[in-house]
């Protein structure tokens, strides 16, 4: 059987596309939706970088640079950006499924597509963030949907409020997304994919809050 991947149609209805796939001996179109997300990713945070979102240290040090440093930098913020989502996405999409693929029977193949569908989901958030940093000056880490504001009236711990400002709630939708797709292609009993997919969104709400909480600390390193 034959699996035509198509990410937005996997939400109508998930359960019939869980049947469909796990019958499935061959997929295709997957590598053509990697290299498309892939490519959305690194257009988006370029668009992101060109308006200005994330370059306020940039601009703190145009009054001591040239002009031809600051428009310089300017272009360096944008290249590195998206180097950045190009790597980011690149981990998203191998490396949890290579984890996956440790301790379940399914597919690799299989599991790429579920992080597609993850790196999907992240990217409409990143979408829809970005009008609340343009127009409201709302930084991700207290986007209406992250746990970093209510983290930020109990502390001022940066990592702390940039850890649990990279929870929120697609991130939770995540975690059922996964836990659904493996419970459902994996005989694994269900208490240890539940704890295999929080125990890797540890990490990778670990790793934001420390790439965040080191990015001002690079940005001002390159302008020093």
């Amino acid at each position: 059987m034959l699996y035509h991947v198509n990410l937005i149609k996997f939400f109508f209805p998930i359960d019939d596309h869980l049947f469909r796939l796990r019958k499935a001996e061959a997929l295709k179109n997957l590598w053509k939706i990697c290299l498309l997300l892939i490519l959305c990713i690194a257009g988006l945070y370029a668009w992101m970088a060109l308006l200005g979102i994330g370059s306020s240290i940039i601009s703190e040090e145009a009054t001591s640079l040239t002009t031809f440093q600051y428009e310089a930098g300017k272009v360096w913020f944008v290249v590195g950006r998206m180097a950045f989502a190009v790597v980011f996405a690149l981990l998203i999409l191998f490396i949890p499924s290579l984890f996956f693929y440790a301790f379940t029977d399914i597919p690799y193949k299989k599991l790429v597509l579920l992080q597609q569908i993850v790196l999907f989901v992240m990217l409409i958030e990143r979408v829809l963030w970005i009008p609340l940093a343009v127009y409201g000056g709302l930084d991700w880490y207290v986007s209406p949907w992250s746990f970093g504001i209510i983290a930020a009236y109990f502390t001022e711990a940066q990592w702390v409020i940039f850890f649990f400002g990279a929870i929120s709630l697609f991130q939770l939708w995540v975690i059922w997304l996964q836990a659904k797709f493996l419970s459902y292609l994996s005989p694994v009993k269900k208490r240890w994919i539940w704890l295999g997919v929080i125990f890797i969104h540890i990490l990778y709400w670990a790793g934001a809050a420390a790439l965040a909480f080191l990015d001002s600390h690079l940005i001002s390193g390159w302008f020093a």
